[in-house]
């Protein structure tokens, strides 16, 4: 990867580009001269790094130095678009080619943009005349859909760009696509030179054994649905928001449009600007949500992986990841929404409330993209289960819920080492339930003055009920939905009960005396 130096920093007028821009080109054209005429090549770049500048600069210059044509494919219409823009930008006079498209003068042009249904439809249909393309453009070149039409151009130079050089699909794996891979910036780099925005994490310590995941790899939409459309985390996001984004330009990432909605009405219940889109909106529904949210100051938007690519909304302040994902390529396309630089920003934030940090690494950490092309399956089975992520998870009480419990000097329960004790002592599994809410209700009564305002600090323990309970149920083995939330809730009703019998007992222990009348 070429070296940064201070001609980075040097901003772009017109079309100039900026100096890492120019040695990417370089490096791709000596791959034109060197390479054979049907190398596929992979280019890799961060999000926000300007890939589509690249690849636009690299047409107009092949235009002009080989007696050829290009075609450039993009996955959605509105990658398509973007893309007929950024040519027309650049001098290249290109078609688009869609579902209305007429080819009646394709003759004319020496530069077809074109989604991969409608080409393949084109193709197969033998009306698009691709017998003297020489290059081969594919942006987002991490999808599988491109690769049917391959067998299209086979004496085409391929050159697939991406900023997360993973298949979409663990088994077609890219290096059985692309025969190399050049590596671009890194998102550090970017930032130091003030590319990309600097980030600030803001991480919560998720409960998600209950997710499963499906045939793509990824947690299901259904079991993301069940989990996060529950009273408790649609009320942590809130508090999230609150805490970290109050105000700001919100842009909220969910795995299922119920989960979105019940996003949307549950911000929209507190006063709060909130509106949510998903793939069922009309072109124009579409358009006047994307118009509120860039006008609107404090605007917060609840989507579906809709916004993930072909989107720019650089006014963005804050990201919430209200869902988790095993997709490395998903991880970059969301954080990636938040990072470019605007007007006086600088920075942007990510609330975190699918481990997914904890799962890849930060999103600015250097990766090895070459080990990760090399040998992806490698790179899979390392990702770590979100079992093993949880059972390090150590509950630390919100601050303002804390000071509710000043009097405790630990309000702390190890459920896990409780349970490694008691299993060494051939003790049976639900004594560790039984301790901690012993613990729990200890802390409550060396707060309280009667059984009311112990009752009244029982209510502020949810997310610690809700943690402990969860960790019993990794250790337990058994981690099903609905049998975590039994135990939740029976839980709660010991607790309580458990309070009103035994107040008097514990608090004469703690002080020695009893409690006045």
């Amino acid at each position: 990867m070429m070296e940064v130096t201070d001609a980075l920093k040097e901003k772009k007028t017109d079309k100039e580009l900026y100096s890492y821009q120019k040695g990417a080109i370089d490096q791709i054209f000596e791959k034109f001269e060197t390479a054979p005429d049907d190398y596929h090549l992979l280019y890799q770049l961060p999000t926000g790094g300007g890939k589509t500048v690249i690849f636009s600069e690299i047409v107009r210059q092949y235009l002009k130095l080989h007696n050829k044509k290009v075609l450039v494919m993009t996955h959605r219409v509105e990658l398509c678009k973007q893309t007929s823009e950024m040519l027309t930008s650049f001098g290249v006079v290109n078609k688009v080619v869609n579902s209305t498209a007429n080819l009646s003068d394709q003759a004319k042009y020496s530069c077809f943009v074109a989604m991969v249904e409608t080409l393949n439809n084109r193709l197969n249909d033998d009306k698009l005349d691709i017998s003297d393309i020489g290059l081969v453009i594919i942006d987002e070149a991490h999808y599988n859909s491109f690769t049917k039409l391959f067998k299209f151009f086979e004496k085409s130079f391929i050159l697939g760009v991406t900023a997360t050089p993973l298949s979409s699909n663990r088994n077609l794996p890219m290096k059985d696509n692309y025969q190399e891979l050049i590596v671009g910036e890194s998102i550090q780099s970017l930032i130091d030179n003030e590319f990309l925005a600097q980030i600030e994490v803001f991480q919560y310590n998720m409960g998600l054994t209950s997710l499963e995941i499906g045939s793509n790899g990824d947690y299901t939409v259904k079991s993301s649905d069940d989990l996060y459309s529950g009273v408790n985390m649609l009320d942590r996001l809130l508090e999230a928001y609150r805490t970290h984004s109050s105000g700001k330009k919100t842009l909220i990432f969910n795995n299922g449009i119920n989960t979105s909605i019940q996003v949307y009405y549950h911000l929209k219940a507190e006063g709060l600007p909130v509106m949510h889109l998903d793939n069922t909106a009309t072109k124009k529904q579409r358009k006047q949500i994307l118009n509120w949210f860039r006008e609107t100051p404090d605007a917060i938007l609840t989507s579906v992986s809709i916004l993930t690519t072909g989107f720019d909304e650089p006014s963005i302040d804050t990201i919430i990841l209200n869902r988790a994902t095993r997709s490395l390529t998903l991880y970059f396309q969301m954080i990636g929404r938040g990072s470019r630089m605007w007007n006086n920003k600088t920075k942007f934030s990510v609330i975190d409330l699918g481990n997914n940090f904890q799962r890849f690494g930060p999103w600015e950490a250097p990766l090895d993209w070459q080990a990760i092309f090399n040998s992806p399956d490698f790179f899979m089975d390392r990702l770590v289960s979100d079992e093993e992520l949880e059972s390090n998870f150590r509950y630390e009480m919100p601050e303002e819920v804390r000071n509710e419990f000043a009097k405790s000097e630990n309000v702390y329960f190890d459920i896990k080492q409780t349970y490694q004790d008691s299993v060494a002592k051939g003790e049976s599994s639900k004594v560790i339930l039984e301790r901690s809410i012993e613990q729990h209700a200890r802390i409550c009564v060396e707060n309280s003055e009667d059984v009311y305002d112990a009752l009244a600090l029982a209510k502020m323990l949810g997310d610690d009920i809700d943690h402990r309970i969860e960790k019993y149920a990794q250790c337990i083995s058994k981690s099903t939905g609905n049998f975590i939330s039994w135990l939740k809730e029976d839980y709660r009703l010991k607790f309580r009960n458990y309070l009103r019998e035994n107040f008097d007992e514990i608090f004469e222990e703690i002080h020695g005396y009893a409690p006045e009348e």
